[in-house]
């Protein structure tokens, strides 16, 4: 199970034709789209998902892999809880080992102000009948006996999970398809095709697909798609970079994160490690029209994100990037099937050193492979999962902030109801795209 995400070198595995009708489309190979799809197919509908890449190609294989409930907003963990369940249940349909392990996480706290963030957090869990509890320091250090740092408390939930991304992802790709869905790698989406004001299917490279309904889940790439569309939201990309080590003697089973490092085991015996508060955001068109959007976010954490002045060619949000193409030509996501961006080489330096003080008695951390991936993120921290009334048969689910992979299977199974009209089984007003045009003040998820 090697710790490298997927890209153009990965074979293909669903090569295609699509066909030229369907009763839902779905826009986006990751694990948001794949579950969706899998919802679907599940319910009887012929749908097809296409990817113009690879599945999980771009952030569903290069993220942190933890499926927490904790320090989730308060209205995600009923969909959190209820993803955990499916991804037991998707993990017994597959013949591939997917990683799946409950190791718990923990956060820990350098200051009161970040213990007093993990007891209001904490009133939460226990509404929701959670498992969550606060660590005093005398746990910290039973829990992590070999730390070395100034911890003063925590915060742990042990039933939270994780498994291996870039191995999950499209194993539940192959349950979707082993249930009806059609899978088409390599096929990009360049507009909706519409009539009489309403969704009719999809113009694709490979040409249209007829069909009532359609679900984007495009990840870093869906606020492109819709603009081109005429529908304006407020969500960005920011570059997170991982390192994974060689193998280590097991610090701890679960995931463990501070304000400057994040880390947890995997199948092969490394870890992989990230910065707990450090994202990148390359300046573009659409971080200026957001940013009114963003000032909430900002004024609570002015330092977290470091600004590059201009995105790599090709981005979603670069300078040279086109934000209006005629669906019968050459699309963005064609000109860059798998978004790759490179990892900050300081960064990854320092994430290994940071482990190896952390925990001196394992010795010399060695690297076996760095990667990085860019973030979808909304204002608020909050995916959007809706309706667009702008463009009646389109549902969206986008902006998940870097928590998509382990709610991805809730997620999907809300966006496949949605899509059919079928009872979605959560409030979801919290989640609404009309909060960024109605007046509604930005109130920010929990920061922890």
């Amino acid at each position: 199970m090697t710790p490298f995400p997927i890209s153009l070198s990965t074979p293909i595995t669903y090569a295609g034709p699509p066909p030229s009708a369907a009763d839902v489309v779905v826009i986006g190979g990751g694990v948001i789209g794949v579950c969706t799809a899998l919802f679907l197919a599940e319910a009887g509908k012929r749908v097809v998902l296409l990817e113009k890449g690879r599945i999980a190609g771009e952030q569903s294989s290069r993220n942190w892999g933890w499926i927490r409930q904790q320090g989730r907003d308060p209205d995600e963990i009923p969909i959190m809880a209820e993803a955990q369940k499916i991804w037991r249940d998707l993990a017994a349909k597959t013949n591939v080992d997917i990683g799946l392990t409950q190791g718990g996480v923990t956060y820990l706290a350098h200051t009161e102000a970040q213990m007093q963030g993990y007891r209001e957090w904490l009133e939460h869990a226990k509404a929701h009948n959670l498992d969550s509890r606060m660590l005093t320091e005398a746990d910290v250090s039973e829990l992590l006996p070999n730390i070395r740092g100034n911890h003063v408390c925590g915060i742990h939930t042990p039933s939270d999970m994780r498994a291996e991304p870039w191995v999950a992802v499209p194993a539940l790709a192959g349950i979707a398809s082993r249930a009806g869905a059609t899978i088409v790698e390599n096929c990009a989406v360049r507009a909706l095709d519409m009539t009489a004001g309403r969704v009719s299917g999809v113009v694709t490279e490979a040409g249209l697909i007829k069909a009532p309904e359609v679900v984007l889940a495009g990840g870093a790439w869906s606020s492109l798609f819709l603009r081109n569309m005429g529908v304006s939201i407020p969500q960005l990309s920011v570059r997170a970079t991982v390192a994974a080590t060689d193998p280590l003697p097991v610090v701890q089973m679960g995931g463990v994160a501070d304000r400057d490092l994040a880390w947890r085991p995997r199948v092969d015996g490394g870890y992989s490690l990230a910065s707990g508060g450090f994202i990148e955001l390359f300046v573009g068109p659409d971080a200026f029209r957001a940013l009114p959007k963003f000032l909430a976010q900002l004024r609570h954490d002015p330092f977290g994100v470091r600004l590059s002045p201009a995105a790599p060619k090709g981005f979603p949000d670069a300078w040279s990037t086109p934000r209006k193409w005629a669906p019968d030509a050459v699309s963005p996501f064609e000109a860059m099937r798998i978004l790759n961006p490179d990892p900050n080489p300081k960064k990854i330096h320092d994430l290994c050193a940071r482990f190896e003080a952390m925990f001196p008695h394992i010795g010399t951390v060695r690297l076996k492979s760095a990667w990085a991936g860019m973030i979808d993120t909304m204002p608020d921290i909050i995916p959007v999962m809706d309706r667009v009334a702008a463009l009646p048969g389109l549902t969206l689910g986008t902006g998940f902030s870097g928590h998509g992979f382990g709610i991805g299977p809730g997620a999907g199974r809300i966006l496949a109801a949605l899509a059919t009209g079928e009872d979605v089984g959560h409030d979801l007003t919290r989640f609404r795209l009309s909060r960024f045009s109605d007046g509604s003040k930005m109130r920010l998820g929990p920061a922890i």
